[in-house]
């Protein structure tokens, strides 16, 4: 799985300003941006694609767009997950994956699990699937954690090939880099701790600020796996007042706003989202772009 080393940016869906629907000729225009920004793969319908408030019809139709688009120039990470492990299985059967490098699915939400029952969800999953699964573990999203022991359990699955960690917790970071095995990849789900992480073996990171800055994020992690971690956190620290902002609101709105202010694509999400409010526009036009 080295095609997923590196940077994979986490798309948002662009939407028309006036009603909301999914605007297409944006969408092109931000994966020419971020593949022209050096990303290394592309991760269709995850969190910061407002995938809860897509309709299956959308999603079908985003995928074949970004399929048809991209034309095979980097590999496709795509987004199913749920809190219905039936319902996951029967959308991962039903769901056209040619072309589709991996999965990448977030732990059960709501429902609140334990860790023997998080187990039991994914590994009906990766039986199922018939490309590799990527844990996601986002507590703040999902009100649950998957425990180092639980993501080394699962590491042994063979259709179980990594996980994007987004637990902000980096001793639990450090326990799965330390005892997973050699080929299974720890991926950054935080944009700020993806040096941090590639310092003790993460492979990468999936990240939300490279939609909106991909040159400089690309740049910051190929440093940072080249072992080049003074070079990695100047690029770094320039991130350090406009992350923030990213979330404030958030997310994806405050990485919407960002592009807008770029010109890639309406700053417009669906509710129960709303749009960057005129304080935080402001914020962002006077924070320190990276360029």
């Amino acid at each position: 799985m080295d095609k997923l080393r590196g940077t994979g940016v986490a798309l948002v869906t662009p939407f028309s300003p006036t009603n909301h629907t999914v605007d297409y000729a944006a969408l092109r225009r931000l994966l020419d941006f971020v593949l022209d920004g050096g990303v290394e793969y592309l991760v269709v319908n995850g969190t910061t694609a407002e995938s809860p408030t897509i309709t299956s019809e959308e999603k079908v139709e985003i995928l074949r767009v970004v399929k048809e688009h991209v034309a095979g120039r980097v590999p496709l990470v795509y987004g199913i997950g749920g809190n219905d492990t039936a319902g996951t299985v029967a959308t991962i059967r039903n769901t056209d994956l040619s072309g589709i490098t991996a999965l990448l699915s977030a732990s059960p939400y709501y429902n609140k699990p334990s860790q023997a029952g998080i187990i039991a969800h994914y590994k009906q999953l990766a039986d199922a699937s018939p490309v590799p699964i990527i844990l996601y573990n986002v507590p703040g999203r999902t009100a649950s954690n998957l425990t180092a022991a639980t993501t080394l359990q699962l590491a042994q699955h063979p259709n179980i090939i990594g996980i994007k960690e987004a637990s902000g917790n980096l001793e639990q970071c450090q326990q799965i880099a330390a005892r997973k095995p050699a080929d299974f990849l720890l991926i950054s789900g935080d944009d700020m701790m993806t040096t941090s992480l590639v310092s003790f073996g993460a492979v990468g990171v999936i990240s939300v600020l490279a939609n909106a800055f991909p040159r400089p994020f690309t740049d910051m992690v190929r440093h940072a796996l080249a072992g080049e971690f003074t070079a990695a956190s100047q690029l770094l620290f320039k991130f350090v007042d406009l992350n923030p902002l990213m979330y404030e609101e958030s997310n994806p709105v405050g990485v919407k706003a960002a592009l807008e202010a770029l010109g890639v694509c309406s700053g417009a999400v669906r509710l129960p989202l709303l749009a960057a409010s005129e304080e935080l526009k402001e914020r962002l036009r006077i924070a320190d772009f990276a360029d």
